[in-house]
């Protein structure tokens, strides 16, 4: 799958764990960002999701043209789903 997909999370996040397993094991490339060691990030975060610090926040580029899409804490199809955009 062609795209590019930016994951927000932290450390702790048991949601986080389980999306990263699913786009390894799927052969997804992401980069995975920590808000917690980045204001920049987390105020990203916080504007996508109505103020709250929620994660998984991923924001995938299709590269077939289609809009950027961001997510809240999404399955691993919304993942493909929008990379095949």
């Amino acid at each position: 799958m062609m795209g590019t997909v930016t994951m927000y999370s932290t450390t702790w996040c048991g949601y986080c764990r389980r999306l990263k397993s699913q786009l390894d094991r799927e052969g997804i490339a992401y980069t995975e960002i920590d808000i917690e060691l980045n204001p920049e990030a987390a105020t990203l975060v916080e504007k996508a999701n109505g103020g709250n610090q929620t994660v998984p926040t991923v924001v995938v580029a299709p590269n077939g043209g289609g809009p950027e899409v961001t997510m809240t804490n999404p399955s691993l199809a919304d993942v493909k789903q929008a990379l095949a955009a």
